[in-house]
C-alpha cells in the first residue's frame, strides 16, 4: 500500500501505482492536514475574507465578487483535445494530484479528495485528451479526470481539483524512468560496441575523469569499464585511438545522465509539495496568493534532457556506421558473410530516420505563447508540452539503442572466439535471448521492437 503523506510521493512510489497498479490511501497526517485546511477555508469564507475562486470569478474575472459554482469549474474547462491518455498515464497524473492534495494546502473538502483517491483504486479510466494545458496549471487534462468523480463539489473542490501540474508532474516522473531505461540501453551499447569494435578503453580510464571531471563522466567510464571487467579488450585494442563517438561517449553520456537526475530532483520536488493557487495554510490561518503553478522549472529540466539525449542519439548512429563499415571495422561489410544480402545495412537507414526525428523534437518549444484569458495569462511554461515531446524522443532512443545492441551483437559473433567482459557476455546473451544471429535477410522490425519492449520492461536492469 501506497501512502500519500505530506512528506511527499517518492518517484519510485509513483512508478508502482502507474506500472504496477499498486493501491494507494492517504496517512492519517495528510487526511488530518486535508481537514485542517477545508476548516480554514470554511472559516475564512464565513469571515468574509475574499479568496480567489471561491468568493471571486477565475482568470480575467478576478475582479468579479461572486461565488463560482465549483462543478461549473472543471466542466467549463474540460476542453482538451489529441491523444488519450493510457493506463499507466492516468494513474500516473492522479497520483501526482494526490500527492499535492495530501500537503493540505489546497482547502479541498475530505469528501472530495476521498473521491479521487476512490477513482485512483477503482481501475476506472476516464477519457482524458492530453493536449490543452499552457504549463500554468494544467488544467485541460485535470478538467476531464474531475468529470469521473462522482460527488458535489463545494468550497474550493473544483478550483483545487483542476488548478495543479500533475500532469506535467506525472507524465515527468514516467519521463525521467523512461529516459534512465534509454540511457542503460544506450551505455549497454557502448559496451557491446567496443567489444565488436574492438575500441581502446583508454578514455575511460579513472585518470582521464581525474583529469577533467566533467558531469557523469567518471560513473559512465566505471559502468563500461566494469562491463568489460574479465574479457581481453583492455590488453588488444586495435587502433591507438578511435572515432569520438567511442572515445567521447562517457563525456557525452554522462551528462545526459546528469540532465536526467536534475529533472528527477524537480519532479521529487513537486511531489513534495503544495503548490496550490491560492494556498490555505492552517498553521497561520492564510489565504496566500502563490505564483508556484508555474511550470518553467520543469520545461527547461525536460528540454534539457531532450538536447542531451539527441547527442547521445547521433553518437550511437554514428557507432552503428563504423560497425558496419569494413573500412573502420575490420568486419564483412554490414555484417553479413552471405553474398547479395543486405545484412545489417537497412536497420542504419531506420537509425538515421529516428537521428533525424529525435532532432527535430530536442528543438525547443517556443517561450512566447498566445495570451488568454483577456491578456491575464500572458505567459506559459509548456511544461506538459515539453514532457510529451521529450518522451517521444526518448522512446527513439530506445529504439536507436537496440539496433546498436543488435548491430553490436552480429559484430562480436564476427570477431569469433574473443574473451568478453562478464557484462558485456550477459548483454550478449541478452540480446541473443530476443535476436537471433543474423545469417541471412530477415525482417529486422520484429527484431528492434523485441528488444526495445525488452528493454522497457526492465530487461537490462539486472546487469547493469
Amino acid at each position: 500500500m501506497i501512502h500519500f503523506d505530506p512528506d511527499g510521493l517518492a518517484i519510485e512510489d509513483l512508478l508502482l501505482i502507474a506500472w504496477q497498479d499498486a493501491p494507494a490511501e492517504f496517512s492519517s497526517a495528510a487526511r488530518q492536514r486535508i481537514d485542517e485546511g477545508h476548516q480554514l477555508l470554511l472559516r475564512l469564507v464565513a469571515e468574509g475574507t475574499p479568496i480567489y475562486g471561491v468568493t471571486t470569478g477565475l482568470g480575467a474575472a478576478v475582479d468579479t465578487p461572486v461565488s463560482p459554482v465549483q462543478a461549473n469549474i472543471p466542466l467549463g474547462r474540460a476542453v482538451g483535445v489529441g491523444r488519450l491518455a493510457n493506463r499507466q498515464e492516468l494513474r500516473a497524473i492522479t497520483a501526482a494530484r494526490l500527492a499535492g492534495l495530501a500537503q493540505g494546502r489546497s482547502g479541498i473538502s475530505p469528501r472530495a479528495a476521498q473521491a479521487l483517491l476512490d477513482l485512483l483504486n477503482s481501475g476506472l479510466e476516464p477519457e482524458v485528451p492530453l493536449l490543452g494545458s499552457l504549463g500554468e496549471s494544467d488544467m485541460a487534462p485535470l478538467a476531464h479526470l474531475s468529470l469521473a468523480l462522482n460527488v458535489p463539489l463545494t468550497g474550493k473542490d473544483g478550483l483545487a481539483l483542476v488548478s495543479a501540474n500533475a500532469a506535467s508532474i506525472g507524465l515527468g516522473a514516467l519521463l525521467v524512468a523512461e529516459a534512465e531505461q534509454a540511457l542503460q540501453a544506450v551505455l549497454a551499447g557502448l559496451a557491446l560496441s567496443c567489444e565488436g569494435y574492438r575500441a581502446n578503453l583508454s578514455p575511460f580510464q579513472p585518470w582521464a575523469s581525474r583529469l577533467r571531471p566533467a558531469p557523469g563522466q567518471s560513473g559512465q567510464s566505471a559502468a563500461v569499464l566494469e562491463l568489460l571487467a574479465g574479457g581481453e579488450l583492455a590488453d588488444n585494442p586495435r587502433r591507438l585511438q578511435d572515432p569520438l563517438s567511442f572515445r567521447c561517449a562517457t563525456v557525452i553520456q554522462g551528462a545526459a545522465q546528469q540532465a536526467v537526475q536534475a529533472l528527477r530532483e524537480l519532479i521529487e520536488l513537486e511531489l513534495a509539495s503544495g503548490a496550490d493557487n491560492p494556498a490555505l495554510i492552517s498553521e497561520d490561518a492564510l489565504a496566500l496568493a502563490t505564483a508556484n503553478f508555474d511550470s518553467t522549472h520543469l520545461a527547461l529540466a525536460a528540454e534539457g534532457l531532450g538536447l542531451a539525449l539527441s547527442r547521445v542519439a547521433v553518437c550511437s548512429a554514428e557507432r552503428i556506421a563504423k560497425l558496419l563499415s569494413p573500412a573502420s571495422s575490420e568486419l564483412p561489410r554490414f555484417l553479413i558473410k552471405q553474398p547479395g544480402h543486405v545484412g545489417m545495412a537497412a536497420l542504419q537507414r531506420t537509425g538515421s530516420a529516428l537521428v533525424a526525428e529525435i532532432g527535430h523534437l530536442a528543438n525547443p518549444i517556443p517561450a512566447v505563447s498566445v495570451p488568454v484569458a483577456d491578456r491575464v495569462e500572458d505567459y506559459a511554461g509548456q511544461a506538459l508540452a515539453v514532457v510529451e515531446k521529450t518522451r517521444q524522443l526518448v522512446q527513439r532512443v530506445v529504439w536507436l539503442g537496440s539496433i546498436e545492441l543488435i548491430v553490436a551483437a552480429q559484430a562480436v559473433d564476427l570477431r569469433g572466439t574473443v574473451q568478453l567482459g562478464q557484462g558485456t557476455r550477459r548483454i550478449h546473451e541478452a540480446v541473443r535471448s530476443q535476436v537471433a544471429h543474423l545469417d541471412q535477410d530477415r525482417s529486422g522490425s520484429v527484431d528492434v521492437l523485441a528488444l526495445a519492449t525488452f528493454i522497457e520492461n526492465d530487461g537490462l536492469k539486472p546487469i547493469l
